[in-house]
């Protein structure tokens, strides 16, 4: 996991539609739920753009956070999220503090090794 270094990234972005499933539901394929993946674009700091899923979100803390992966490259190092609600809008919000980041970081690790 990493944290997003993207130079164009705005401060926050609207996660349009996050719902309570999407909250509650990995997305996938396979999982038979008939929802879309919901697709963000993030530019990197070149400039080159990133189609970007959302995977999960957890709490770590008393906070949530959301996992994203490239949608083209699902293999790749996903990037966590901080979730924000303001105005019954939910948006992503970059990690920025460092004991923040820990805290996310060994809560999303506790999820996938419960998970093997």
């Amino acid at each position: 996991m990493v944290r997003w270094q993207g130079a164009t990234i705005p401060q926050r972005n609207e996660v349009v539609g996050l719902s309570e499933h999407d909250r509650e539901h990995v997305h996938g394929e396979d999982c038979g739920c008939g929802e879309e993946d919901l697709v963000f674009i993030l530019a990197d700091e070149n400039g080159v753009e990133h189609e970007m899923i959302l995977v999960m979100t957890y709490p770590a803390g008393d906070r949530e956070y959301a996992v994203l992966l490239e949608r083209n490259n699902p293999e790749s190092e996903g990037l966590i999220f901080r979730l924000e609600e303001e105005n019954g809008e939910v948006y992503l919000v970059n990690i920025e503090d460092e004991e923040e980041w820990e805290t996310a970081l060994a809560r999303y690790t506790e999820i996938l090794n419960d998970e093997s």
